[in-house]
């Protein structure tokens, strides 16, 4: 689908991919509808904030493929390519951990450019067991700076709902 890119746009893709999940038989509050409508809604979020043309859309596609969600992200603009090795981001800084958050959730994810126009593809996938569960959550050996990013988002998002 095709959504301005504008933060409405981004909301309204993140809220399409987890009502199409639920439709598809992985409801709201599962850890496979969770996760890909979080890496959604970082992925459509730096595409209105770093892939912003003026007067263009970005675009956004969910498939399911032999056990594995894909979602793409279009925009188009081809500067601003997101680096496969992550940056080391301030502790204090405000922004910048997106990408992170979807490097630790998804099982692979990666950047192409636009296939008939100028632009980029971010993409993310996600292997799930045929029975429509996700595979067991994988856990680090030690606590990393995504488990702390990820409990201060969830304390962030709490506080925000009260």
């Amino acid at each position: 689908m095709h959504f301005t890119s504008t933060s409405r746009g981004a909301r309204l893709a993140r809220r399409l991919v987890s009502h199409r999940l639920n439709d598809w038989g992985h409801p709201y509050t599962t850890p496979l509808n969770e996760t890909l409508t979080l890496i959604t809604a970082e992925l459509t979020a730096n595409a209105v904030r770093h892939g912003h043309v003026p007067d263009r859309d970005f675009h956004v596609q969910l498939t399911l493929a032999e056990g594995t969600f894909r979602i793409e992200v279009t925009d188009t603009l081809t500067e601003k390519r997101p680096s496969a090795s992550l940056p080391a981001v301030d502790s204090l800084s405000e922004s910048g951990r997106g990408l992170l958050l979807v490097a630790a959730l998804a099982d692979d994810w990666g950047v192409a450019p636009r296939r008939a126009a100028p632009g980029k593809t971010v993409w993310a996938e996600l292997h799930v067991r045929t029975k429509g569960h996700p595979l067991t959550q994988r856990v680090a050996p030690e606590p990393t700076g995504v488990d702390l990013l990820l409990a201060t988002s969830s304390l962030l998002r709490d506080d925000l709902g009260s």
